[in-house]
């Protein structure tokens, strides 16, 4: 039986406690005292001897009460710190003022591929490769594993440091943090915006990619959202649980892209952190890497790509060992990589790695039925995000909105509809509104034709349309050419025709 011998503290208490016990030749096998408790566990106690022996303590001057307890205050601390050593899924170890391991928890036991009672005990220089471990921001060999080194020094009252906490992190644990934190709230197929025909075969083409574990390239113009469709197809995978990073390769240059890529050793470059740096290839291990813009990746960081595509190793900057990761390639571009390779700037190896599954993204024209749904949407973040009233889209912006070619695509429209939200505080959004900077100018108002009163924005938007391609079927009588003078696809102006009855018989 555990008990807990509650006192006024008072010099000699303790002890005057301990005698009593003693004197009834009571077997103790721990005593711990913090006053102004003592706490006691005594085996062979039943509930009849504890009502003796609290007799016996009550008669001691000072002591309050006395009841049994459960467990023992440091039995429970050590049972809860086990329970948190075990639940780290990263190598925990404790050492001494000397560097001597004293407590090690069950991933560090297995990292270093010793029996716990081996590697209790054990000098840390005996067990890395680096002498001075307890220097933190240090990688680390342990058991053949690389290591990034988190220390925590432990002082004595004095100040006197009385040993270390030592954490290792594994690159692809790191990544996992990491990724989370940069792609929270990144989501899967529903974040793609749009229910056109085309929306929904691209949607239904990539769900069938996405959990085949094979290099995706995804093409398409810029903003279409191909990191979009990126990230549903890594949610989409076995890997939805492993961490996701992208690079620009476009955005940095050479040197950059490859110690972001690949990482670099101790000492690569002057400035280099001490430890070395690991790359996205080590921090995405077991996950997803997309690469942005790779046909903008230079010749260099093209053949480095390669070799590592072929077996899946590679070496940091200025590094000498021979590293592996296990992860998944999703590249993009807005170019052509078939006429690079034809002009020898992008090597045709490297695109058939790349190019094993593929998704062609379509423009914002080819799915003009999307455009004022995602307006609209567009409309709510931007009211929500600046704080105002919700307008309107008038007929005349959205017959505007309609007529835009949107070479910008989808990133366009959503910065057309911010600053229309931002700079004009009407509860109605017009054509003067817009501001479609970067491409061709829209439509004046003036050419829109004089709408009658309607009772909608959609009735004013088939207005609008309807009057639009009976003006210009005249000169222009097949649908291709029409399309083409509207800059959106055959099959949306098909569809348009037939609606209206424009064309037919």
């Amino acid at each position: 039986m555990r008990i807990d011998v509650f006192f006024t503290d008072r010099v000699g208490i303790a002890q005057e406690i301990l005698a009593t016990l003693a004197q009834r030749a009571l077997d103790v096998s721990a005593v711990e005292v913090e006053p102004p408790h003592v706490y006691l566990e005594a085996p062979a106690l039943d509930a009849q001897g504890l009502g003796q022996l609290r007799g016996e303590l009550l008669g001691v001057a000072g002591v309050q009460s006395v009841d049994a307890v459960a467990m023992l205050p440091g039995a429970r601390r050590r049972l809860y710190l086990d329970a948190l050593l075990a639940a780290q899924e990263d190598p925990v170890l404790a050492v001494d003022a000397a560097g001597v391991v004293v407590v090690a928890n069950a991933a560090a036991v297995s990292a270093s591929g010793m029996t716990e009672s081996a590697l209790i005990g054990r000098s840390l220089p005996g067990l890395t490769d680096l002498p001075d471990t307890t220097r933190a921001g240090s990688e680390v060999q342990l058991g053949g594993q690389s290591f990034l080194l988190e220390s925590v020094a432990l002082h004595e009252t004095g100040g006197a440091v009385a040993g270390a906490v030592l954490t290792l992190h594994a690159p692809h644990r790191l990544g996992e943090r990491l990724s989370a934190l940069r792609n929270h709230g990144a989501g899967g197929f529903e974040t793609i915006l749009g229910d056109s025909p085309a929306v929904r075969q691209l949607k239904q083409r990539a769900a069938r990619m996405a959990p085949v574990d094979a290099p995706l390239l995804i093409r398409g113009e810029t903003g279409t959202g191909k990191e979009l469709i990126a990230h549903a197809c890594h949610a989409g995978s076995r890997r939805k649980d492993q961490p996701f990073f992208a690079l620009n390769c476009a955005a940095l240059p050479e040197s950059l892209a490859e110690s972001e890529l690949f990482g670099y050793a101790s000492g690569a470059f002057t400035g280099a952190l001490r430890g070395g740096k690991p790359g996205l290839l080590e921090l995405a291990d077991g996950g997803t890497l997309f690469l942005d813009e790779v046909g903008e990746m230079s010749a260099y960081l093209q053949a480095k790509l390669l070799r590592f595509l072929n077996d899946g190793s590679f070496r940091r900057v200025g590094g000498e060992r021979e590293l592996k990761a296990d992860l998944r390639i999703i590249s993009a571009t807005h170019r052509s990589l078939e006429d690079m390779v034809a002009a020898g700037t992008f090597r045709q190896d490297l695109l058939f790695r790349l190019d094993v599954l593929q998704l062609q993204v379509p423009p914002l024209r080819a799915r003009t039925e999307d455009i004022l749904p995602l307006a609209q949407v567009f409309l709510e973040r931007a009211c929500t995000q600046i704080g105002r009233p919700r307008p309107r889209i008038g007929a005349a912006a959205a017959a505007a909105l309609l007529a835009h070619p949107w070479t910008g695509n989808v990133r366009q429209l959503q910065n057309v509809i911010f600053r229309a939200v931002t700079l004009s505080e009407a509860p109605v959004i017009e054509p003067a509104d817009l501001e479609f900077v970067g491409s061709a100018t829209a439509p004046a108002a003036s050419a829109a034709p004089e709408a009658a009163p309607v009772g909608s924005l959609e009735d004013a938007v088939a207005g609008f349309e309807k009057a639009l391609l009976q003006r210009l079927h005249a000169d222009y009588p097949s649908t291709r050419k029409l399309a083409e003078r509207l800059q959106t696809s055959h099959s949306a102006i098909a569809v348009r025709l037939r609606k209206y009855g424009i064309g037919a018989g």
